[in-house]
């Protein structure tokens, strides 16, 4: 049976109309937020167990207090997104909590529930930049946030991977905030171990924070760790305005 031109053309049509429901996919729809919130937590090796214990004890007492959930729920939306990743080395980031949703202390306990479940790991050396990088892929997969913020937590200075200035300088230009939360260690690293350079806070000041209303929360040892991430979250989800640098001792 010879087609002619036509009616291979009128057979082609056919088949794209037939084809039209798997082609095309509406893309999903983002449940909006007020904030889309990355935690990034170093692990490296200048924060021994204990440190670590104490970074994520902070961070779930922060997310069953009553007063951080009543800061959300007055937002203009009601609910943040949050998901919390550790790093060290340049290639070494690993998701440990996946997007959650806050609306209510429900939801918020069950956050703090998956960052106790959270397995302690220690890596070895503190790439900024590679935290820096890796939240900012983070965004726009879950949820559609009216502010996009990386929370950066550290005991110490960049000493792996790219420039901390070239990676903050594309997050910035991507109009995402990113604050820090730096420790200042009273069990510091053997000599050969410990970073020359500025005091910490200063470089955390100078070199990581940045973007509108961006701030750094500086805790005087580990054991202020669990306040100083409290009062941080607590600010960064109702969009406070404040000093740029704010202190939280033990």
């Amino acid at each position: 049976m010879r087609w002619s031109a036509v009616s291979r053309r009128n057979l082609f049509t056919a088949g794209l109309v037939l084809a039209a429901p798997a082609l095309i996919r509406p893309a999903r729809a983002m449940e909006p937020v007020d904030v889309e919130l990355v935690l990034a937590v170093d692990v490296s090796r200048s924060i021994d167990p204990e440190e670590q214990e104490m970074q994520f004890r902070g961070y779930a007492a922060a997310f069953r207090d009553p007063t951080l959930v009543a800061g959300i729920e007055r937002g203009a939306i009601g609910s943040i997104g949050v998901t919390l990743f550790t790093w060290s080395d340049w290639n070494m980031q690993e998701t440990l909590v996946p997007w959650m949703r806050i609306g209510d202390q429900r939801e918020a306990n069950r956050v703090a529930d998956a960052i106790d479940n959270i397995p302690r790991r220690v890596w070895l050396y503190t790439s900024i930049s590679g935290a820096m990088e890796y939240a900012a892929r983070q965004f726009g997969q879950v949820y559609e946030g009216t502010r996009q913020v990386v929370d950066i937590s550290g005991d110490g200075v960049n000493n792996s991977g790219r420039p901390v200035a070239v990676s903050r300088e594309a997050v910035l230009e991507a109009g995402i905030v990113v604050n820090g939360l730096a420790v200042l260690d009273r069990t510091p690293p053997p000599t050969q171990f410990a970073a020359m350079g500025p005091p910490l806070d200063d470089y955390y000041r100078d070199e990581v924070i940045g973007g509108p209303g961006s701030f750094l929360m500086v805790a005087e040892g580990f054991e202020a760790f669990e306040q100083a991430v409290k009062r941080k979250i607590i600010r960064e989800v109702a969009g406070l305005s404040g000093p740029s640098v704010e202190r939280a001792f033990a």
